[in-house]
């Protein structure tokens, strides 16, 4: 591969660009390394069971002998976070004659839209075969800019498409370590890498969320990758119900933001809830029909995966913790056996927590915070299952581009000043209310001792009541 050659033309004169030209260095030497890597290893464990060798230099061949790429960056207002996606879009290792990068920029701020176009300029003055995309609406969404991406002429030559998120940094070796896994299995549509939370200890909110998602990844995705089955339904089911295959490679990771604002945590898990509710609701039977996929499979994913991942799950942590529970200390009548309300979960929840061990000191905070985030949750998923007003509601989680910077007030700034109603959320301060007075009723008169539960849940939704949840950035 002419790598060697064709370095010379990424490396601009100035002086201030001496920092750049040392990693474009770095990457030009470590590059054979990495690859020597991946042929001792041969694709790790999964290199055992998949069809895995890297590719090698063609001498007649040349740079042909490479399947053509391309890579699509969709970004809505992405302003703190557009120059490290692009940056790292731009740093993947592969020819340079064989990967288009693709901006797809739905940015409705004049001022983004500008700066994303200025980088994406600046990196083709570079050498790099970079695509600035727009459109003049918004249809679809992120899956419409990345189906509008695949109608341009110039697509229609690659082999092979790598999409990434807005926030999301891929290592230089990304290519070299998911292509062979396509290249050589042909019954294999994708190949999906490990999340690593870059801001995972930007605060309690960032650590729980990595609780919850290190469970996700270690054994949800895990297991659908080793039993062929939907490892995670949205825009995997499609190519699945058409016989393909996909793969999970644990052991890649791609850098990338969880949402550390409260704000911006709920309308992500909204559209986490709603969307596979609304989805169940749309496509049971198109599944139920579907003649290519196994019967087992079917029931894996309409059973497991819908029913009881994202829709029982959500419904009964709420209606149990939140409703039913909290109203038993009211009627002496009724009572919830200790295995049902207190050893069960006990152990659901010390399964799920194995997934990340440095965080097992804050499983009592966790299982607080999840029965906060289940109110949410619920409210979500009925909305996409009795598609109710904002079914189709789409809103970009907000980043902060906390990887590289800190988002400390610079000495002598003003603060801006904080509304009272930026913090205030009503629902949570009502359900926190009830809770209260349900822990004021049972250590009154109560034999179970579920105020203590019950004060502790009250505080929590109190907390997120008053806004006292993840980072919190004022507008000026």
């Amino acid at each position: 591969m002419d790598r060697l050659s064709s370095t010379s033309k990424y490396f601009p004169a100035g002086r201030d660009d001496f920092t750049g030209q040392l990693g474009l260095i770095w990457q030009v030497i470590k590059e054979p390394v990495d690859r020597a890597g991946l042929e001792i290893t041969g694709g790790g464990v999964l290199g055992h069971r998949y069809k895995w060798e890297p590719i090698k230099d063609d001498i007649e061949l040349g740079n042909s002998a490479y399947p053509m790429v391309l890579v699509q960056v969709p970004m809505y207002n992405e302003k703190e976070v557009y120059q490290l996606s692009i940056g790292a879009a731009c740093g993947l290792s592969w020819p340079s004659d064989r990967i288009i990068i693709q901006v797809l920029d739905d940015s409705t701020d004049p001022a983004i839209k500008s700066l994303v176009e200025v980088e994406c300029q600046r990196w083709a003055s570079k050498g790099i075969n970079i695509k600035y995309e727009i459109r003049d609406n918004r249809k679809g969404y992120k899956a419409g800019a990345l189906k509008e991406g695949m109608k341009h002429s110039y697509v229609k030559q690659c082999d092979y498409v790598a999409i990434f998120d807005a926030d999301f940094q891929p290592e230089p070796d990304f290519l070299w370590r998911t292509i062979p896994f396509l290249s050589r299995n042909p019954e294999i549509a994708l190949v999906q890498a490990r999340w690593k939370f870059v801001n995972s200890d930007e605060c309690l909110m960032t650590r729980m969320q990595e609780m919850s998602l290190d469970y996700h990844f270690t054994v949800e995705q895990e297991v659908g990758s080793a039993t062929y089955a939907f490892f995670g339904f949205n825009g995997t089911a499609g190519p699945a119900s058409k016989g393909w295959k996909f793969v999970y490679v644990g052991d890649l990771k791609v850098k990338n933001e969880l949402p550390s604002t409260f704000k911006a945590f709920r309308y992500q898990q909204h559209r986490w809830s709603c969307g596979p509710a609304n989805l169940f609701r749309k496509m049971a039977m198109e599944i139920l029909k579907n003649k290519k996929v196994s019967l087992w499979k079917k029931c894996y994913v309409i059973y497991s995966f819908f029913f009881v991942r994202k829709i029982v799950a959500h419904i009964v942590t709420f209606l149990f913790y939140c409703v039913v529970l909290p109203a038993t200390v009211l009627i002496p009548e009724v009572s919830v056996p200790k295995w049902g309300s207190v050893y069960i979960p006990s152990v659901i929840t010390l399964l799920n927590a194995v997934g990340t061990p440095r965080s097992i000191h804050l499983m009592v905070f966790w299982i607080l915070f999840e029965n906060v985030m289940s109110l949410h949750r619920t409210k979500a998923t009925l909305i996409g299952l009795l598609e109710a007003g904002r079914v189709n509601e789409w809103v970009v989680t907000e980043k902060l581009g906390d990887a590289t910077k800190s988002k400390l007030p610079a000495k002598g700034t003003r603060k801006p000043q904080i509304r009272i109603g930026e913090r205030l959320h009503l629902l949570e301060l009502c359900f926190g209310a009830y809770l209260f007075f349900c822990g004021c009723y049972d250590f009154a008169y109560g034999k179970n001792r579920y105020y203590i539960f019950l004060f502790l849940q009250a505080t929590a939704f109190f907390i997120a009541g008053f806004g006292y949840v993840g980072t919190f950035v004022p507008h000026s």
